[in-house]
């Protein structure tokens, strides 16, 4: 992709935050980690599938990044969403520990030893469930069976709970070999803290952020959430201002998603507790306000990153990516997923782990490999993944460069998508000008609602539900 014709706007501050347009398209869609998105993977396809892409990928020779998942929570954030088991019983990562180091023996074989891991990533749940010890077993365990890169520019990262983490522990993590961290926060204000079952001290927090720079992480991540029970503008602001105050290498604002009929502890959470439309979106303007005052420079989605942060860096130089990790500077790798509910992308294909973890247990423990579904995409589904891709990841479409890639005339093959653009045209969202599609500064908060107008699965009854807000 030629990256070196594209103007890519950075700054914040290039994102005009218009409430009346942001009201009006906030509705349900995919956040695009993915295209297609997962609801839209069929359970037929299987280990055969997947050690077909596998083959495939030997050949062009790509190195690896690895996700791993970590499902398990010493107790439930009721905003959650994510896949994970609450428990207390910390022999439970004994044994999860083995079944994972079992699973990575099937598939690293399958992988030829010369595609080295250049990115590895631990998520959940809460990864720092598992000590620091037996988070050493793992990544010793993956070294042995994939082979590490030993480049300066490789990246392992950890999502930590900062509360059940030392700075003892981070220090051990850095020995491990882990460089990146990924710190949740949401929210100091006491008040939401306890509506969310988040008890957390902000003392400790900044002792923990300190501690991953002490000990050489060499980029920090904190999240946020807008939209959280008992949220208001003044608490967040307190909260914003400490962590800017603490300069973290990226942020991440994430608008909660309320969906209690799909997570049941979001159950626990009163609907009048929480902000309504317009109380959501000062949240959410007040954020990119503050974070663009402070010199954070938007990355895409809910993303925010410091000038010389790497992320900022591939944005600029057209290499940024978005994959089940989000926003990744590793562009040109295949993704394997180990663990419960794990997604791969493996060249043209995905595929995703069973999601119940008695299940992935069972399959584990029968040695047969953990798959629950998958797809193999074909080549509509590659072209539309390229065209998201850049919309996501560049804030505009090159036309010249897609249809060169894809040997297609870009107005007859998406004269469709084009039609369903123009009423987002004539709100400024977008601005579809020659050669280029290209979000306009109000039209940035919106990837998603432009993404959508390229995704031919919305139209079937697997691609209809389960998303969340688009703001």
């Amino acid at each position: 992709m030629d990256s070196a014709s594209t103007s890519i706007p950075t700054p914040a501050a290039d994102w005009t935050f218009d409430t009346d347009l942001l009201r009006r398209y906030d509705g349900p869609g995919p956040r695009y980690t993915s295209y297609p998105t997962a609801p839209s993977f069929d359970p037929a396809f299987g280990e055969d599938g997947y050690r077909r892409a596998v083959a495939r990928g030997n050949v062009r020779a790509t190195p690896l990044s690895l996700y791993v998942h970590v499902p398990f929570c010493n107790s439930p954030c009721f905003y959650c969403g994510c896949n994970r088991v609450v428990t207390r019983d910390n022999t439970r990562g004994l044994d999860y520990v083995d079944r994972l180091l079992r699973e990575v023996a099937m598939v690293a074989p399958l992988f030829d030893r010369g595609r080295q891991v250049v990115q590895l990533h631990l998520g959940g749940g809460t990864p720092n469930f598992l000590r620091p010890a037996l988070l050493e077993r793992l990544v010793d365990g993956l070294g042995r069976r994939f082979g590490f890169s030993a480049t300066p520019g490789r990246d392992f990262s950890i999502e930590l709970d900062p509360r059940h983490v030392t700075a003892d522990d981070i220090a051990m993590l850095s020995a491990i070999g882990f460089n990146r961290t990924s710190l949740g926060v949401q929210d100091f204000d006491p008040a939401v803290q306890l509506a969310i079952n988040r008890e957390q001290g902000v003392d400790d927090t900044l002792e923990i952020i300190d501690a991953c720079r002490r000990y050489g992480m060499r980029s920090v991540n904190v999240d946020l959430i807008y939209g959280l029970p008992k949220q208001t503008l003044s608490g967040f602001s307190h909260t914003l201002d400490t962590v800017v105050a603490a300069r973290p290498d990226r942020l991440a604002i994430y608008g909660y998603a309320h969906m209690p009929q799909l997570f049941r502890a979001q159950r626990q959470i009163r609907d009048e507790d929480l902000p309504g439309p317009e109380g959501r979106l000062a949240l959410l303007g007040m954020a990119v306000e503050r974070l663009s005052a402070a010199g954070y420079e938007y990355i895409g989605m809910d993303h925010f990153a410091l000038p010389d942060d790497a992320l900022a860096r591939a944005r600029r130089e057209g290499g940024l990516h978005r994959n089940f990790m989000g926003y990744t500077t590793h562009a040109d790798t295949d993704l394997v997923g180990l663990g419960v509910s794990a997604i791969s992308r493996i060249g043209d294909s995905f595929s995703q782990n069973q999601r119940d973890l008695t299940a992935w247990e069972a399959m584990v423990d029968a040695g047969r490999q953990p798959l629950w579904r998958g797809l193999c995409m074909d080549a509509d589904d590659l072209l539309r993944a390229d065209v998201i891709q850049q919309l996501m990841c560049r804030g505009e479409i090159d036309i010249g460069d897609i249809e060169r890639r894809h040997g297609i005339a870009f107005p007859a093959y998406f004269s469709d998508a084009l039609a369903a653009l123009q009423p987002l045209q004539a709100d400024g969202l977008v601005d579809c000008c020659g050669d280029r599609i290209v979000a306009t500064a109000r039209g940035r908060a919106l990837l998603r609602v432009i993404a959508m107008r390229f995704d031919r699965y919305l139209a079937t009854p697997t691609g209809q539900g389960g998303y969340s807000r688009a703001v």
